[in-house]
């Protein structure tokens, strides 16, 4: 078992976006949304969490929505009242509240020699974070409309797994967790982007609105895990085969609203509270390494439920499942070790 001595240099690095979970699907679907108030909790319970662990710093992304003054407000009530915080430090960058600040940030943190991630967002803010540092692990809280990536956990014991594989005490083996994602390729490169959890094609021609939540212009899904208890596009592959995490493989569906290829009828929560009948033509497993190739001519490569990559006739898409594409700390596992190690346990001392 590593050493309980902290680490002196650990350093810590936040990205909430402040403007996660505001897109169509929350008017559609009638969902909540989490207002700038409880973010800035959400990163007060972390900061406080990670000062017990022993990390002294943490660097966190700005913004132009609010969250950086609110917070700055509150740190300053806090230090006046009992100093329990680590020293925070903004990121020099102007913020544009476009996913260009994620992208910025995650560079600009990695370049720092951050040991962790702390991501606050939905599937396309993590996917943002992953594909400019894929070496550095991340925790995910779930603060997004659809979130089959991040996991819906307190941000303390979030925090708690953070701060022992940050300072020490946890090593990479026994905190950290490989995970797959998906490598779309359009002309062998010529463009190319990733998707953690699924890449879905459309028939749709112009992005437009970016959000996907209409199911009828769905022609295939690729899909890293599936998850029966999830919302979104990867429902569709939970219901119908569910797929680990931690498989091996992937799954991919092509789906039809034809009578004459399609096999079966599915009910899907492809939103907060909108259940839409997605048509099936197919499935089968997805391995790593193999690279399936879009039968459609032209349409639309939605990312983790964003349109991202259009496509045009004699285009060659290729969609491809990588295995332990990058880490996540594994906040459970992390939890167990340590309470089975005492690394929370504090001797007795005699005055």
């Amino acid at each position: 078992m590593p050493t309980t001595a902290p680490r002196p240099d650990a350093c810590v690095g936040i990205i909430a976006n402040p403007i996660s979970a505001r897109d169509i699907r929350r008017i559609i679907a009638n969902a909540s949304n989490l207002q700038i108030a409880e973010r800035v909790n959400i990163v007060m319970r972390l900061l406080t969490t990670l000062h017990a662990l022993g990390v002294e710093r943490v660097l966190m992304m700005p913004d132009k929505a609010g969250l950086r003054a609110m917070l700055t407000r509150n740190l300053s009530r806090e230090h006046q009242r009992r100093h329990g915080l680590p020293a925070l430090e903004f990121l020099d960058m102007d913020a544009a509240s476009t996913v260009e600040d994620t992208f910025r940030a995650a560079r600009m943190m990695r370049e720092a020699g951050v040991s962790a991630l702390i991501v606050l967002g939905g599937d396309g803010t993590h996917r943002a974070v992953v594909r400019e540092c894929r070496d550095i692990p991340i925790a995910g809280l779930s603060t997004g409309t659809n979130n089959a990536f991040p996991e819906m956990r307190e941000p303390t014991i979030a925090a708690l797994a953070v701060g022992l594989y940050a300072t020490g005490r946890l090593s990479a083996e026994q905190a950290l967790a490989p995970n797959k994602l998906l490598e779309i390729s359009i002309n062998n490169g010529e463009r190319r982007d990733i998707a953690l959890v699924d890449a879905v094609i459309s028939r749709e021609r112009y992005i437009g609105a970016r959000a996907v939540w209409k199911t009828d212009h769905l022609s295939a899904a690729y899909l890293t895990f599936a998850d029966p208890q999830a919302i979104g596009l990867s429902a569709i592959g939970g219901l119908l085969q569910p797929v680990g995490r931690r498989d091996p493989h992937g799954l991919a569906i092509a789906l039809s609203d034809e009578p004459a290829t399609r096999r079966v009828r599915l009910q899907a929560p492809i939103a907060p509270g909108l259940v839409s009948e997605v048509g099936i033509a197919g499935w089968e497993a997805m391995p790593a390494g193999q690279a399936f190739s879009v039968e459609l001519d032209a349409g639309i490569v939605a990312l983790d439920g964003e349109r991202e990559l259009p496509f045009e006739a004699g285009d060659r898409v290729q969609v491809t499942l990588r295995d332990n594409a990058f880490p996540t700390v594994d906040v459970a596992r992390c939890m167990h070790i340590a309470a089975g190690a005492g690394l929370f346990h504090h001797p007795f001392r005699h005055a």
